[in-house]
């Protein structure tokens, strides 16, 4: 029959749709949500993909025309993506119009002998049986998990030598076509369940490519992952580490990140290029050294002489440690033992300051002189906010009830703060505040007897300091504190309550507003002491 020539048609670059992971078990492979254009469009236009590209030897008789070696066409009888690959030298006439006899379209395709990475192939096969010019011997047919369908035609040398999944398909195939003794004919390969019809289409185009790498650099990192899936799944080994290779050199945003995390969980690559990968994504060394890692990011804060970096590595630090940060990886990488060493490093430098403040050490000579030059309230107030900024972390992992005793049991600096200017002693009832607010507001839950504790050895300061809480808050707040003081008292047993509430009661009929106002309170207290003398005997009697 002759070839009915056709007027040439316009090359278009067809848009890369939208990448998206896919899950590849090669029956079912790959999918798209790529848009189906209509029947009628199909009919008005045939879309011209640019082919990757490489050279092509012809034989004379097909000297005139050069098609590429993948095509893609709708399958028959719906609607489905259309697109052929075509050389970008000499395009051969197309006739999409199909032959009267048979219904199928006619194309005029020459010998091609050049397959990337393997010696030069043979002819290859018509799409209905038999030797044709197309070389085009393998169609594959994909239905889109979300609908949709594409149909390509590939040459079985190319495709063989680059997926090994492929390859057994095609031995397969040809074992079958010798035992029967007929004549050669396409090897059909159908697969359902294609999550991105468009990805699955760019990783068959790659095995025509000499140098991949070039290729993935225009396709970019986010498409190329999928590409990696695609290729992993149906064993594209050149293409695998091409992608990896690629992937390594690159930075990641926090999309690719997730996406290549998700990707290594489902498939193992092994070779250099992919521990390289999984180096930049997991931590490779022992627990312990995320441990030391912590502590030496928190005992860098407490010893930072420099206010300002202090004050904006805190919130970071903090951040990265808390139980809700997105960069939370194991519970155990934090340990109560290295924090609570870090607070009683700071409790002792607090002693040794109110020594040096009642004239009782000189340890001025043994700092650094750009220590040894800075104020001594500016000093403490430091180590106080490192307490605190430790009591935060603490408290947000649930670790702060050993702290109470520890701190109710500083009978030192106790006996300091008796002695101490009011401008210096101030600086420990922060610390005290501290604590009375977690517990007043449900942050800090403690027994009994802790509670006790620190009522009997820093209430009374508290009630000394607070006119100084007051005028220097440095971020406290007073009316929370006072609250906070007030519902942490009525948790104690009421003969206690009373002990504390008669020695709030003195200071502030003395300072009045310099106290804490803890006049509700002590309304609940008087309520729940003196109950109608019947109601107290049946609660006895239970």
């Amino acid at each position: 029959m002759a070839r009915r020539q056709s007027k040439p048609r316009r090359r278009s670059r067809s848009s890369p749709a939208v990448a998206s992971s896919w899950c590849c078990s090669f029956t079912p492979p790959p999918s798209s949500p790529e848009p189906i254009p209509r029947c009628t469009e199909l009919k008005k236009q045939t879309v011209i993909a640019k082919p990757p590209r490489h050279s092509f030897s012809t034989s004379a008789a097909a000297a005139d025309a050069t098609a590429s070696p993948v095509s893609a066409r709708p399958t028959g009888g719906g609607p489905g993506l259309v697109g052929r690959i075509l050389s970008p030298g000499r395009v051969s006439p197309i006739d999409h119009n199909p032959d009267p006899k048979s219904g199928r379209d006619m194309y005029a395709a020459p010998q091609r002998d050049f397959v990337p990475g393997s010696p030069s192939g043979g002819r290859g096969m018509g799409a209905e049986g038999g030797e044709a010019s197309c070389g085009c011997d393998v169609r594959l047919s994909l239905r889109g998990r979300k609908g949709g369908s594409l149909v390509l035609e590939v040459d079985s040398i190319v495709l063989g030598a680059n997926s090994e999944v492929f390859a057994r398909v095609i031995e397969e195939h040809m074992k079958g076509v010798s035992s029967l003794g007929g004549s050669k004919r396409v090897c059909s390969i159908e697969a359902g369940e294609v999550e991105n019809l468009g990805v699955f289409r760019e990783t068959i185009e790659l095995m025509f490519e000499e140098e991949i790498e070039k290729k993935l650099v225009k396709i970019g990192a986010f498409r190329c992952i999928d590409i990696l899936e695609v290729a992993t799944s149906i064993k594209f080994n050149r293409g695998i580490l091409s992608c990896l290779r690629y992937l390594e050199a690159v930075p990641w945003t926090e999309e690719e990140e997730e996406k290549l995390r998700s990707l290594f969980t489902r498939f193992d690559f092994d070779n250099a290029t992919a521990r390289d990968i999984l180096s930049r994504l997991y931590t490779l060394e022992s627990p312990r050294a995320e441990v030391n890692l912590a502590r030496q990011l928190v005992a860098s804060i407490t010893e930072c002489s420099s206010t300002n970096a202090r004050n904006e590595l805190k919130p970071l630090v903090k951040g990265l440690l808390c139980r809700s940060s997105v960069y939370e990886k194991d519970h155990t990488n934090l340990t109560k033992d290295d924090l609570y060493k870090i607070c009683i490093a700071c409790i002792d430098e607090l002693i040794n300051l109110f020594e040096e403040a009642n004239g009782n050490s000189s340890p001025r000579d043994k700092l650094p002189k750009d220590e040894a030059n800075r104020p001594l309230l500016e000093r403490i107030s430091r180590q106080v906010d490192n307490i605190n900024w430790v009591l935060e972390i603490l408290f947000d992992w649930r670790m702060a009830e050993e702290f109470v005793d520890l701190w109710s049991a500083q009978n030192r600096l106790l006996e300091l703060h008796q002695t101490a200017s009011p401008m210096l002693r101030y600086e420990l009832s922060r610390v005290s505040a501290s604590l009375f607010i977690a517990m007043g507001t449900r942050r800090l839950h403690c027994d009994a007897e802790a509670r006790l504790g620190i009522f009997e050895s820093w209430f009374r300061p508290m009630l000394l300091d607070f006119g100084w809480l007051q005028r220097c808050r440095k971020g406290l707040e007073t009316k929370v504190l006072e609250e906070a003081m007030g519902q942490t008292l009525l948790t104690l047993p009421l003969k206690q309550q009373y002990v504390h509430f008669m020695e709030w009661f003195r200071s502030f009929s003395k300072h009045g507003s310099e106290c804490p106002n803890l006049s509700k309170p002590l309304q609940i207290w008087w309520r729940r002491s003196f109950l109608r003398g019947s109601e107290t005997d049946a609660v006895e009697t239970r």
